[in-house]
C-alpha cells in the first residue's frame, strides 16, 4: 500500500460553501490528467444575501464552518488546498488574505491557493495595471474587493456587484446579464476584467469575451485552479478556458 491509484499528480481539497453548485463543475471541466478534486463543504444554514447585513452574517457562518470543512476533507489525504469560495479571501485587504492563508496552512498542514492571490498573480502575468471587477456581492463585499486590489497595487476603475438575493441565486445568473455588466464596466483604459464569486458561472463566457474585447478577462475559478496547478508543478498549458491557462 502506498501511492493512490488516482490523483497521482495531485489530490486537491476544495473548500466550498454548501450552497455552491458551480466551482466543482468548473474544476471538473478543466481537470488535468492525474489530478482529483475532493470537496469539503461549509454548511450554510441561511443563504439570504439581500443586503450588507445579511452578507456579513453569511460570512460569519463561513468562518464558523470552515474549520469543520477542512477537518473533514483532510481525512482524504489531499496534497494541496484550494479555496472554492472567494469573498472571505478578499476581506481585510492583502494582509487579510495572507492571514487567512496562514490559518488554513496552520490547520491543514498544506499550502493553499485563494481566489484573491490567484487573481492578483494572474493580473501580474498579463502586466495589467488598471482593472474593472464584477461580483455577485452586496456593496459591503465589493468595498473589500476594491480595497484588496488597490492594496495589491492595481488601479480599480469599477467594482460592481450583481446584488444576488441568496447564495444559491448566484448560480442562477445567466450570460446576457453578465454581458451587460461587463459592457458597463469595460473601457478603453481598462487593461483587464476580473470576475469574483465562485458560484457565478462565467468560465466559457470569459474566454469568449477575451476574444471579443482583446484583453484578459479573468474568471476566478479558472484563475484559482491555474494558481494551484502552477504552485504544485503542473505546467501544462490548457486551451479553451481562457488566456491565463493557455499562455502562463
Amino acid at each position: 500500500m502506498g501511492e493512490s491509484a488516482v490523483g497521482t499528480r495531485g489530490r486537491f481539497a476544495v473548500i466550498a460553501p454548501s450552497t455552491n453548485t458551480v466551482v466543482e463543475h468548473d474544476f471538473a471541466m478543466v481537470a488535468p490528467a492525474g489530478v482529483t478534486f475532493h470537496t469539503g463543504r461549509m454548511y450554510i444554514e441561511n443563504p439570504d444575501l439581500g443586503d450588507d447585513a445579511e452578507f456579513e452574517r453569511l460570512l460569519g457562518e463561513i468562518r464558523q464552518s470552515i474549520r469543520i470543512a477542512i477537518r473533514d476533507v483532510i481525512t482524504a489525504k489531499p496534497t494541496y488546498m484550494v479555496m472554492g469560495m472567494s469573498a472571505e479571501t478578499f476581506w481585510g485587504g492583502v494582509e487579510g488574505n495572507r492571514a487567512f492563508e496562514q490559518r488554513v496552512r496552520d490547520q491543514s498542514g498544506l499550502e493553499v491557493s485563494t481566489g484573491a492571490s490567484a487573481c492578483e498573480d494572474a493580473l501580474r502575468c498579463f502586466g495589467a495595471e488598471r482593472i474593472s471587477v464584477f461580483s455577485p456581492y452586496q456593496p459591503v463585499a465589493d468595498t473589500q474587493v476594491r480595497e484588496f486590489f488597490n492594496q495589491a497595487g492595481f488601479s480599480v476603475a469599477n467594482v460592481t456587484g450583481l446584488r444576488c438575493p441568496t447564495a444559491t441565486a448566484i448560480a442562477e445568473v445567466h450570460p446576457p446579464e453578465i454581458a451587460a455588466v461587463v459592457d458597463e464596466i469595460d473601457a478603453a483604459d481598462v487593461d483587464a476584467i476580473v470576475q469574483v464569486g465562485t458560484n457565478l458561472s462565467f468560465v466559457a463566457q470569459a474566454a469568449e469575451l477575451e476574444r471579443e474585447l482583446n484583453k484578459p478577462v479573468i474568471a476566478i475559478n479558472i484563475a484559482t485552479l491555474w494558481h494551484a496547478m502552477r504552485a504544485t508543478g503542473l505546467q501544462e498549458k490548457i486551451s479553451g478556458f481562457g488566456r491565463i491557462l493557455e499562455e502562463h
